[in-house]
């Protein structure tokens, strides 16, 4: 199996463990960025739902494995085309810092859950963290999306709209970022900007991955097409040369 359909398919489970996780969060009522729940109800249901968020949390290490699998076959398919462009390097750096920064976003998560259940003093702070790491990660998140978007609209890897609305979603998320220290004891002013942008990084993302995926299936099919068509150039030879060997015979007849 080519690396590019390895990629597109890593794109996909990534964008599916996002959604799943995030949906175990919300029906345990993990209140969303956009909320700005008080530090008792905050308290309440991080020491009430610590197994929901432990079971959300075990999938994430997967997603980051196959996060930076995707950004390698977005860099790498750009690299094969002979634009292996700097833009391109951009977005694959921004991937590496989104999935080294929400690690510690969701390690602060899991100080919370245990913050609640024996140490309730110390959730303000750790909240204050939490909002913190989450606002500026948005900030790589951008920058995936603008390195990748550029560099695949100038290799002609992806189709214009595909490139200008992860150029829109890294603005959103870029301005939601910028404000993250007024939302470090609340909701970020800008928390609806940056989660329409988030929705956006992943349509763009499912948008790169079926791209892979047909770039594998294109070059496949060319190394098809050409082992056919070298056979019956081979063929078409021998049926010349057996053409002039029969009239050589019978010249000497």
């Amino acid at each position: 199996m080519r690396f590019t359909r390895v990629a597109g398919l890593a794109g996909l489970g990534f964008v599916l463990i996002l959604i799943v996780a995030n949906v175990f969060l919300f029906a345990a009522g993990f209140p969303p960025p956009s909320e700005s729940p008080s530090i008792e109800e905050l308290t309440k249901v991080f020491a009430a739902e610590r197994d929901t968020l432990r079971l959300a949390s075990a999938f994430l290490p997967a997603s980051w494995l196959l996060a930076i699998v995707f950004a390698a076959g977005a860099y790498g398919v750009q690299g094969d085309r002979g634009r292996g462009e700097p833009w391109a390097l951009v977005g694959l750096v921004g991937i590496l810092l989104q999935c080294a920064t929400f690690a510690g976003v969701e390690a602060t998560r899991i100080a919370l859950s245990s913050a609640a259940t024996y140490d309730a003093g110390s959730v303000p702070g750790l909240w204050g963290l939490y909002n913190g790491l989450f606002g500026f990660n948005q900030v790589f998140l951008a920058t995936a999306l603008v390195g990748l978007s550029i560099s695949g609209l100038r290799a002609g890897v992806i189709p214009r709209w595909h490139g200008n609305a992860g150029l829109v979603g890294a603005v959103l998320l870029f301005s939601s970022a910028s404000t993250s220290p007024y939302g470090s004891e609340g909701a970020n002013p800008l928390s609806l900007a940056g989660l329409v942008g988030w929705l956006l990084w992943l349509v763009w993302i499912v948008a790169w991955s079926i791209t892979l995926l047909r770039d594998a299936g294109d070059r496949s099919g060319g190394a098809g097409a050409f082992v056919q068509g070298d056979r019956g150039r081979r063929g078409l030879a021998g049926s010349a040369g057996a053409a002039f060997e029969v009239l050589g015979q019978q010249r000497q007849e």
